[in-house]
Order: structure tokens, then C-alpha cells, then sequence
């Protein structure tokens, strides 16, 4: 049995382990992104002699489960470690529709479980110029504005994200809202994340929205390292571009059901995370 892998719940205490794994990958996550996972989802390692060789973690949002970070390592591989922790995890979820944006290697797993496309994001990152365009209707988001924040975020993604907004929001670098005759309409969070900074969740009415919403952002961090996560439909591909935001990757969103939807008029322009929707 010394052998034998063990599969239990993620603490924080795993966390220093399961952000080597991802350094062995060449992840950009800091241990302080992983923990944010940790205290936001519910998650499973598999161990090996006392040693972490994989992880994966569910991030529960209402009627839906995203599922993310899931690895297992190299010397590891192709022992079914990976289809194990995921089937931890969709036990977790339930009665929840699991989510989840796919890398290239773990998707065929992910269809043998019976996730199908459903729409696809793209990473984009690097140090952008500055917009030209002059944002207006923006200002800075205060305590008082918060749980108008999380309903437009939920609205945008289909998801519930008070758990994980609530999280996020106090330790945010800025957050940033569009307004239209008073009423706010759409939100941005400015925060640092893996080699610099990330804006994300953007969630708004239409893009010329998302865009002055992250040019306030931008201006606020001159000459600093910024990536987004952005669904493709979304429309804000080719303007990043033109900022010398390059696309660095793609990756499938599949789902197990009926994938989330917009409402009411909000939509989501950039992700919370990969990992998270």
C-alpha cells in the first residue's frame, strides 16, 4: 500500500505544493492565486507517499460548478490520477452544471467524461500602449457600490459570483464603474495576478463600455504587465490587439448541461480567471 495514491480535500496548507506544480508547468500563478482558489472552491489532491502529484478544485457558483486548476504531474501522468480527481470533483458539484475553459492537453479527458464546446476564450497579455479614446462615465467604486457589483457580475456571466467577488473586491488594486444616467451599468477589477496584473471580471452593456471601462484601468498602471482573459464573442479581441496585447492562447469553455447565460442586458467582456469563468 506505500504505493497506493490517497485522494483527500485540499487545505491551505496544500497550496505551497500545488503552486510548484504549476511553476513546473510554467504557470504564471503565485501562491497568492492559488490560495485565492483554495478559499473560494472546494478541491481534492492526490498524494503519493506523503508527496502532492495532483489537484483540481471546483469553484461553486450557483446553478453552476466551474472547474480549474487541474493538474497532475509529469512523472505522474497516465495513471488515471487526473480522471480520478476530476470525478471527485463533478460529485462535488452536483446538483450543479459543471463549467469549465479547457486546456489543450486535459481536453480529451474532459470529452471522454462528456463535456461538450460550448464557446471558446483567448488570453491576452502583455504591456499595452495607452487607449486613445477618453473614458467618460467612469469612476471609482466604493464599498457602498459593491453589491451592485456583484449583481451586474452575476448578470454578465450567469453565474453567481458573490462568493468569489467577496473575496476579491477588498484586496483589489481598483475597481471601476460605467455609469448611465445615474444608474451603474457596468464594473471592472483592477488586481495583481501571476507575472503582474489582470483586469477582470469586465462586465458592461456593449463594448464601447468594456472599452473605456479597462482604458480607465489602464491609465492607472502605465507601463505595467497586464493580461486578460476574454470569451471571443465578446468582440474586444482586435482592439487589445492594436494595444500590443497579443493573443497568447486559446481555449475551449466546455460544459456537462446547458451552459450559463446572460441577463439582462449585462455582458461578460473578461473572465474573473481561467480557472474560475
Amino acid at each position: 500500500m506505500s504505493h497506493a495514491y490517497v485522494y483527500r480535500p485540499v487545505t491551505a496548507a496544500d497550496m505551497p505544493a500545488a503552486h510548484a506544480l504549476s511553476v513546473h508547468l510554467k504557470w504564471p500563478h503565485r501562491e497568492e492565486d492559488w490560495a485565492m482558489v483554495q478559499r473560494t472552491s472546494e478541491g481534492f489532491v492526490a498524494e503519493r507517499e506523503g508527496a502532492q502529484v495532483g489537484v483540481a478544485f471546483a469553484c461553486h457558483q450557483g446553478d453552476y460548478s466551474s472547474i480549474g486548476l487541474v493538474i497532475v504531474s509529469d512523472e505522474h501522468q497516465g495513471k488515471g490520477i487526473g480522471r480520478r480527481l476530476m470525478n471527485l470533483c463533478l460529485d462535488a458539484t452536483a446538483p450543479r452544471t459543471p463549467i469549465l475553459n479547457a486546456t489543450e492537453s486535459g481536453a480529451p479527458l474532459y470529452v471522454s467524461l462528456g463535456f461538450v464546446d460550448y464557446a471558446r476564450i483567448q488570453q491576452h497579455q502583455g504591456v499595452p500602449q495607452m487607449p486613445l479614446i477618453e473614458p467618460s462615465h467612469c469612476r471609482v467604486l466604493s464599498l457602498a457600490d459593491y453589491p451592485k457589483v456583484i449583481e451586474l457580475a452575476n448578470a454578465g456571466s450567469g453565474l453567481d459570483r458573490t462568493e468569489v467577488l467577496n473575496d476579491l473586491l477588498p484586496t483589489a488594486e481598483h475597481v471601476a464603474g460605467i455609469e448611465v444616467d445615474g444608474q451603474l451599468n457596468g464594473c471592472a477589477l483592477l488586481r495583481r495576478f501571476g507575472r503582474g496584473h489582470l483586469i477582470g471580471p469586465v462586465v458592461a452593456q456593449n463594448q464601447d463600455q468594456a472599452r473605456q471601462l479597462i482604458t480607465h484601468l489602464l491609465r492607472l498602471i502605465p507601463g505595467a504587465f497586464v493580461r486578460f482573459d476574454i470569451p471571443i464573442e465578446c468582440g474586444l479581441a482586435d482592439w487589445l490587439e492594436s494595444l500590443g496585447l497579443p493573443c497568447v492562447d486559446k481555449a475551449p469553455r466546455m460544459v456537462l448541461g446547458v451552459p450559463p447565460q446572460s441577463s439582462g442586458g449585462i455582458r461578460q467582456f473578461a473572465l474573473v480567471t481561467q480557472a474560475i469563468g
